[in-house]
């Protein structure tokens, strides 16, 4: 019911031509404040099997300090001026995450 809402309010705001920004402030708030992230996280650990793993790797505190580390450096990097290195390192860090994320995965379950 939380995420219909949700994505309810984002439509109508994109059809109203609200700025982005804007919409996307009122979904982490909206969704902080009605639990709606952690009700997400226990349809995932719903899952049979993998669930409960894909549960453990996103709240692996490590995956939060490398991602919090990532956008640090990037803000930094964006006032001086090197927009495409930001960028290339961005997606080199993201594609880190998934892989970390995904050998986790394997390894428990082998």
């Amino acid at each position: 019911m939380i995420w219909t809402f949700i994505i309810l309010a984002v439509f109508i705001g994109l059809m109203l031509h609200i700025d982005a920004d804007i919409i996307a402030v009122f979904v982490v708030v909206f969704g902080v404040i009605a639990n709606a992230f952690s009700g997400l996280i226990a349809l995932v650990g719903a899952i049979p099997v993998i669930g409960p793993i894909i549960v453990k790797v996103l709240t692996m505190p490590i995956l939060w300090v490398i991602n919090a580390i990532g956008y640090y450096v990037s803000v930094i990097a964006i006032k001086k001026g090197y927009k495409k290195e930001v960028l290339n390192h961005r997606v080199l860090t993201v594609v880190f995450l998934i892989g970390f994320m995904a050998g986790f995965v394997v390894a428990r379950l082998i």
